[in-house]
């Protein structure tokens, strides 16, 4: 296979991976609450957490962060292998989105945290940028979802296409984009995020948190 199509081949899979992780996290974002079975607790409870308080899951290790995505992982290469279709780009993208979490958790970490290797590959846009996914964590909060590369997200935002994909699902259900509390003016959050604050934060509750609990936690 000639060098420069497996470049190309590379590069098309680091997108998709990137968008998937995207399409996952958007859905995380826009849609449920704590309380949605089996997804609520596992996956949109921390995304509202992470978004009231975006830097307390870099306390989390990998496997803390991970563990789900590596499970799903080995779910999908598995089925792969059982039905004859691994290839080194199924691994590229299974290995890429079993560290989307990371990566993210990344985005979130000055230099010195994630290292010099790390902040290299920030650096020249292999790995999203903290000042990319800073634009997700900016009012409203519901645009530049990719979480892993600086690639996809410039044409996903040129296009609108979470804003379409949006509109669609509200005029097919009526389902529309969850309120989120963590949005300056959108407050007051939910109770029980006075049990995730950090304590420097204590007796300076975030915009979107009632007073009251400022002295809680």
């Amino acid at each position: 296979m000639p060098f420069l199509q497996i470049i190309l081949q590379a590069l098309g899979v680091i997108m998709l991976a990137d968008f998937v992780a995207g399409l996952a996290h958007w859905l995380e974002d826009a849609y449920g609450n704590e309380k949605t079975p089996f997804f609520g607790p596992l996956m949109i409870k921390p995304n509202i957490v992470h978004h009231h308080y975006p830097r307390l899951f870099t306390k989390n290790n990998w496997w803390q962060s991970s563990w789900d995505l590596l499970l799903l992982g080995v779910v999908i290469l598995s089925g792969a292998a059982w039905l004859g279709y691994l290839s080194w780009q199924l691994g590229l993208f299974v290995l890429i989105n079993i560290n989307a979490n990371q990566i993210h958790k990344w985005s979130h970490m000055t230099r010195a945290e994630v290292g010099p290797i790390v902040a290299f590959f920030q650096d020249i846009h292999v790995l999203q940028t903290p000042r990319q996914h800073a634009l997700h964590h900016t009012d409203p909060k519901n645009t530049n979802y990719c979480p892993t590369s600086n690639l996809v997200n410039p044409i996903l935002e040129l296009v609108n296409f979470w804003g379409h994909l949006e509109t669609g699902i509200q005029f097919l259900t009526g389902a529309t984009h969850r309120l989120d509390t963590s949005n300056r003016g959108q407050g007051p959050g939910p109770e029980w995020l006075a049990d995730f604050r950090p304590a420097h934060a204590a007796g300076r509750p975030h915009a979107g948190l009632v007073a009251k609990q400022t002295d809680e936690g």
